[in-house]
């Protein structure tokens, strides 16, 4: 029985078709399902609400690519891109073959990835959740009735949460597993509900399909401002890219993946996966309005059962609490999921030591330096097994899911920038007055960040004065209406300034450390870039 019929069966993809299939259903649909199936709860305004059990975020440690002939040479092999043999995935493959085969009922989605036509990928996805299949099917760029009568899919995911991976079979490290074959063109993900899984599993195809055809994708989020002025904002989890990407006087393109391309920057996505712990309608107005909206998914907010109310200050179930929604729940969303190529390139980092500024101004070799370098803090329940903030660095601001070396995407940024002499901010959304650890240490105010980000995309804050930083050489704004001059200068914001000045170059030495991995691919001038250690 199909609820919906698929133009390509998965039987003619060499997987068993269940009793019942249900294809391409609708948000309304998907939502009757997963509440009869007794996967969540209705909230009393309408959202679903969902727990994800123990993987409440991203198992980095459980993925693994093929490494075959495809990918010998062509993806960057180490602690990031951790191999699986052909042998290994054969099993593990015929292993889900037989777990879809004992499945009543499936749902299947056929999605695209990439909202520029020329460069989007086909992707279907199985899921033996119906949340899970509402949740990418939100995420994901939805095609039309005509364009599903004549999909054919081109990447597939099976999801199966239920699923348990055998390391010594399956050349694993757990029981949960996502491997990724990008010969097959298959990727197997298994013994984790955490939904984000898939969405990035789409971002690390692209990562791997785009800069051989000069594609430029990127870990960012991007809008439009009033003049046609295309921002884009690299950023780990945590360090702001939704929050400051929805903002009421710009356009949104998308929160999180985004390629740039000669002719636009294009969202990968059709939805927004937010952040949602300490949510207030204050702060995030736009996206707090998403969560009281039918067709929303919240994954491990907290919500009263008999009420059915809920609260997002409630962490006991996960500090990375998260929303899905349609990219058209924000009132200003780009109406094509794309814009021009961009003016602005701002680099979010959540500075967990106190060290750097609000903002800074970068030339295009420190640009450079910054984007290589990937800097942030990672915040709590971002990755399993992560519970207290720590610095870390993550290179092109997003290295989990690079599969080519940092190098090509690095060279493929520095081309564009200097094409379209666009200006470079480091803008950081972390911690100020000391190290993130410390009794009483605030992060940055949002207000703050937001008048900062409106100066240096309005072009305002090119007219500030500027001093140089000691430590790191970028140009820092001396003063800015609107804003606190004691959080422009972090040194200033310490009680001990010493106390700081030795943080400070603990950090730099950090950067450098880390940097001695790129230094053979990166030209003399970008070296040059580089924080001094005293």
């Amino acid at each position: 029985m199909s609820v919906n019929s698929l133009n390509v069966s998965l039987d003619a993809q060499g997987f068993p078709e269940p009793a019942t299939l249900h294809a391409n259903l609708g948000t309304a649909a998907l939502v009757e399902h997963a509440v009869r199936n007794g996967e969540g709860l209705l909230a009393k305004d309408g959202p679903f609400v969902v727990a994800t059990g123990k993987h409440t975020g991203r198992s980095a440690k459980d993925k693994f690519i093929v490494r075959d002939a495809e990918t010998e040479d062509t993806v960057w092999w180490g602690k990031t891109n951790v191999a699986m043999t052909p042998a290994h995935f054969a099993a593990l493959k015929a292993d889900f073959i037989a777990a879809l085969g004992q499945r009543d009922q499936l749902y299947v989605a056929d999605l695209f990835g990439g909202s520029q036509p020329e460069y989007r990928v086909n992707v279907r996805v199985i899921n033996e959740l119906a949340w899970h299949n509402l949740f990418i099917r939100t995420l994901l760029v939805r095609p039309t009735d005509d364009q599903l009568a004549s999909f054919e899919p081109e990447y597939t995911i099976i999801d199966l949460p239920s699923f348990r991976a055998d390391p010594e079979r399956h050349g694993c490290r757990t029981e949960t597993v996502v491997a990724v074959n990008f010969t097959e063109k298959l990727i197997l993900i298994g013994g984790t509900a955490y939904a984000g899984e898939m969405k990035k599993s789409v971002f690390g195809i692209l990562n791997y399909l785009l800069p051989i055809r000069g594609v430029m994708p990127m870990h960012c989020s991007a809008n439009i401002g009033p003049e046609g002025d295309t921002a884009v904002f690299f950023g780990l989890s945590g360090t702001g890219k939704t929050t400051l990407s929805a903002d009421a006087s710009r356009t949104l393109i998308g929160d999180d993946e985004h390629g740039w391309s000669d002719t636009a920057v294009f969202n990968f996505e059709g939805g927004c996966y937010a952040k949602m712990i300490r949510l207030s309608a204050e702060a995030e107005p736009e996206i707090y309005a998403t969560t009281k909206r039918f067709g929303t998914v919240l994954e491990n907010v907290v919500i009263d059962p008999i009420t059915r109310e809920i609260d997002f200050d409630d962490s006991s179930l996960a500090e990375n609490s998260r929303g899905s929604y349609p990219i058209d729940f924000i009132p200003n969303a780009s109406a094509d999921n794309l814009g021009p190529v961009p003016k602005n390139i701002i680099f979010l980092t959540a500075d967990a030591y106190g060290v750097l500024p609000p903002i800074a101004r970068l030339t295009p070799e420190q640009a450079m330096y910054h984007f290589l370098s990937g800097y942030t803090a990672r915040v709590a329940g971002t990755e399993i097994g992560v519970t207290e903030p720590e610095a870390t660095f993550s290179t092109c601001f997003g290295a989990p899911f690079m599969p080519r070396h940092p190098s090509i995407y690095g060279n493929l940024l520095k081309e564009r920038i200097n094409k379209g002499g666009v200006k470079c901010w480091l803008v950081n959304t972390g911690w100020s007055g000391g190290k993130a650890t410390e009794p009483g240490i605030k992060r940055m105010p949002i207000k703050a960040t937001r008048a900062l980000l409106n100066a240096a995309l309005d072009g305002s804050l090119n007219d500030a004065q500027f001093s140089i930083d000691p430590n790191f050489g970028f140009e820092v704004p001396i003063a800015v209406p609107g804003v606190e001059t004691r959080l422009l200068n972090p040194r200033g914001a310490w009680a001990d300034a010493q106390a700081y000045d030795r943080t400070a170059q603990d950090l730099v030495r950090k950067f450098i450390d880390n940097f001695g991995q790129f230094a053979d691919h990166v030209d003399a001038s970008v070296r040059a870039a580089a924080p001094v250690a005293a």
